[in-house]
């Protein structure tokens, strides 16, 4: 039987009240890159994420088709997943914005069984949300695309890559993560069958200093940049990556305390799930932590409420006081 360390524990809360950081954790020796990512990687495994040897395309396709079976708790023969994996999952016809679109709102496939029947396929468990399983893969390479590339670090929910992160070693400036992802966006994630196009949220890291940022960061604010006739490299999109933080607004920005926060099941599943919000511009605005935290505020305001019958009276009401840019 596999035990597992808990390390955050939360029903309901997505944003801890109040975070405080353990730091019999931190290293007290030099980290190569390396080693911060194999405890990265360790931290995750003991909040009950599976680790999996995957490296290549062949092998991240198996493992899909595996966990898509298991959430729909359907056994797909071999000429079903060729459709549905073709048609539904890497139709060279769709590129980020389609995928994008696919997991935050057409999230149910359609099919075609062998004996002329249909069946929804649910990509995500939108409903319970633990009922998705969460994966990490390092080291993937991709050979397609531009030139050979190795990724650091990914995490799948449902076989699918919805979240990557990039790691550099501490000391060096995590801009240099975020251009690396610039770079993979570029040349390889739409390469071989496009599954890193799924990617909704990036993560960059430099074991001090954590963010994280939606797929479309870079994309929206290099247009907007063009719109005004300004260069490519002058885009200062990375000024819209953001830091996680508690309820009390202090940001969590060291590796160790981003995982033990963000990248618990519960938080992460419902940043993904229910506070990304893919807009008619066609946009994923990822929420920002006080954000989140007052959405929950208001809801739990709501449930009050309507468990003590007080809708339609006073003391069911509330202020909803926002500046302007506070989203």
């Amino acid at each position: 039987m596999t035990l597992y360390n808990l390390i955050a524990s939360m029903d309901d809360v997505t944003v801890l009240a109040e975070y405080v950081a353990d730091y019999k954790l931190r290293s007290d020796r030099y980290q190569s890159e390396a080693e911060l990512e194999k405890e990265f990687i360790k931290l995750l495994v003991s909040q009950g994420y599976e680790y999996l040897e995957i490296h290549n395309e062949d092998d991240l396709v198996r493992n899909l088709r595996k966990m898509l079976g298991l959430l729909n708790q359907y056994e797909f023969t071999d000429n079903e997943w060729e459709k549905f994996f073709c048609e539904c999952i890497a139709n060279q016809n769709e590129g980020a914005i389609e995928k994008t679109r696919k997991i935050q709102d057409d999230y149910i496939q359609v099919l075609r069984c062998d004996d002329a029947t249909t069946k929804n396929i649910h990509l995500l468990d939108k409903r319970n949300i633990h009922n998705n399983r969460l994966q990490v893969i390092n080291q993937y390479v991709e050979q397609g695309g531009k030139h050979a590339t190795r990724y650091d670090v990914t995490i799948l929910v449902n076989g699918l890559p919805l979240v990557h992160v990039e790691l550099k070693r501490r000391g060096v400036a995590i801009r240099e993560a975020f251009n690396q992802i610039n770079r993979y966006q570029r040349d390889s994630f739409w390469a071989s069958s496009g599954l890193y196009e799924y990617v909704q949220i990036f993560v960059i890291s430099n074991g001090t200093y954590t963010k994280y940022y939606s797929n479309t960061t870079r994309i929206a604010h290099l247009n907007e940049h063009m719109k005004n006739n300004l260069s490519k490299k002058k885009g200062h999109s990375f000024e819209f990556t953001s830091f996680w933080a508690d309820g009390k607004n202090k940001i969590i920005p060291d590796l160790v305390d981003f995982t033990k926060t963000f990248f618990a099941r519960h938080t992460l599943l419902n940043v993904l799930i229910k506070y990304c919000v893919f807009t008619s511009e066609n946009l994923l605005l990822v929420m920002r932590p006080y954000q989140i935290a007052a959405t929950e505020r208001i809801l739990t305001r709501i449930a009050v409420s309507g468990n003590y019958k007080l809708l339609g009276k006073v003391e069911a009401g509330g202020y909803i006081w926002h500046t302007t840019g506070s989203g």
